[in-house]
């Protein structure tokens, strides 16, 4: 990158524009979230629905204005990914640990990752009229084929887990308050209580999600594999499933609250 490049893109970086980027991105995952706990609970009461992406883009295409605000929806997690990629690229520039940095903008990149598939995933729902639902059969399947692929899907189903306990650690620390721009008075004490609810509720989805992957690979058979929607079926379906679905959907609910202040109280 020349001097003139770098230079640019630290402002872009740095810019209102920017910083509205990333807080329109993480409002947009708030909504989402909130339109799948909201599916999830209608689940634990017996009724149908996909708790999923695909079902929520459905339910949110269905309402009054629906397409236009999934257009608005690729659009905040489009411009989150590329506050992401100017961050991954020029930013973190506060911290003065070369390898720490790097580690920081690698992780930056990965999240561009994530927030630009979404906005994709989105895109391709509204272009095909329904998109693909979250099956995770197939994938895991096409990995397990090869040689060591079973291994990784365990790895991977592992990693999975481990990020949903970490999840769960950080909101029950209340390690996040430290990337707020914390409120004072009774919001600074409704933040710290959705972040806690909010991120221990995701982390629980996340290990949910990874322990049937570890199932599958230990098992060798990849049916066991499930996206987030059948993951919740099934946890439906257990001794006292539908206390422990609408436990979990609390949960979700919680995180989508937790993404509305974050967008509001990050320190971008």
């Amino acid at each position: 990158m020349t001097a003139t490049a770098k230079s640019t893109a630290r402002k872009a970086e740095s810019s209102d524009a920017a910083e509205w980027g990333a807080r329109a991105g993480i409002a947009a995952r708030g909504l989402l979230w909130l339109v799948i706990g909201f599916i999830a609970v209608r689940l634990s009461f017996g009724e149908g629905g996909k708790a999923d992406k695909r079902g929520a883009f459905s339910t949110i295409r269905d309402q009054p204005l629906g397409k236009a605000l999934l257009v608005a929806l690729a659009l905040g997690f489009a411009a989150h990914a590329v506050f992401r990629i100017l961050e991954g690229t020029v930013g973190r520039r506060e911290e003065r640990d070369d390898r720490k940095r790097l580690l920081k903008r690698l992780w930056s990149l990965v999240r561009a990752v994530v927030y630009g598939a979404l906005a994709v995933s989105v895109i391709r729902f509204l272009v095909s009229g329904g998109g693909s639902s979250d099956n995770a059969k197939k994938p895991t399947a096409d990995v397990m084929s090869h040689s060591g692929g079973r291994w990784l899907v365990g790895l991977i189903g592992a990693g999975v887990v481990i990020g949903g306990i970490a999840q769960v650690v950080r909101g029950l620390r209340r390690d996040f308050t430290e990337k707020l721009n914390m409120p004072g008075g009774t919001m600074s004490t409704v933040v710290k209580r959705a972040g806690t609810i909010g991120l221990a509720g995701r982390g629980v989805v996340y290990a949910l999600v990874g322990s049937f992957l570890v199932e599958a690979a230990l098992k060798y058979e990849p049916s066991k594999a499930k996206g987030l929607d059948e993951s919740l079926k099934t946890l439906a379906g257990q001794p006292y499933g539908a206390v422990l679905l609408f436990l979990t959907a609390a949960g979700m609910l919680g995180f989508a609250i937790w993404s509305f202040l974050e967008a509001r109280y990050r320190d971008l």
